[in-house]
């Protein structure tokens, strides 16, 4: 059953899929039009899994699902994987892979490798103030709070001196 994301209780479950480029307007769309679809439709064992999503910086497709009402399944979860495997194939983008940081360049927001990252730290290229996105957090309640955080609040502060 697909909600509005900001009527999402706070402690609502939140997977964030990071793509390694912006999506143009007319992407975001259909991306919007397959979301819809899909979490309308997104159950765990025959019952309705109340979910919703947002589009943010055109880069990061972020699902919320309230457990209150019902948790994801194995199964419902493997569902949610293939419906973004599915997006990586029709958009020819990679939204799964862990080892990648998105970091905010002034009002852009920029995606390098960890290795890249890790060198840009120790060049000084990037700070403990660079705004980075902490694509760990579980909840929405850590979504709105840590999820775009200087480097020094996050994981990624491991790598800068």
């Amino acid at each position: 059953m697909l909600v509005e994301f900001n009527t999402l209780p706070e402690e609502s479950k939140v997977w964030i899929y990071q793509a390694n480029r912006s999506f143009s307007d007319k992407e975001i769309e259909d991306i919007k039009s397959r979301l819809d679809i899909f979490l309308e439709n997104w159950t765990a064992h025959g019952s309705d899994l109340e979910s919703g999503y947002c589009i943010k910086y055109k880069r990061f497709i972020v699902i919320g699902l309230n457990q209150n009402i019902n948790n994801a399944s194995g199964c419902s979860i493997d569902a949610s994987v293939h419906f973004i495997q599915q997006l990586e194939k029709d958009f020819s983008v990679d939204l799964l892979d862990k080892m990648n940081v998105s970091y905010k360049q002034g009002e852009f927001v920029a995606y390098k490798t960890l290795t890249d990252f890790r060198k840009m730290a120790k060049e000084k290229a990037v700070s403990k103030n660079t705004i980075v996105f902490n694509n760990l957090v579980t909840t929405i309640a850590e979504f709105n709070e840590n999820w775009e955080v200087p480097a020094s609040e996050s994981w990624h502060n491991r790598f800068i001196k």
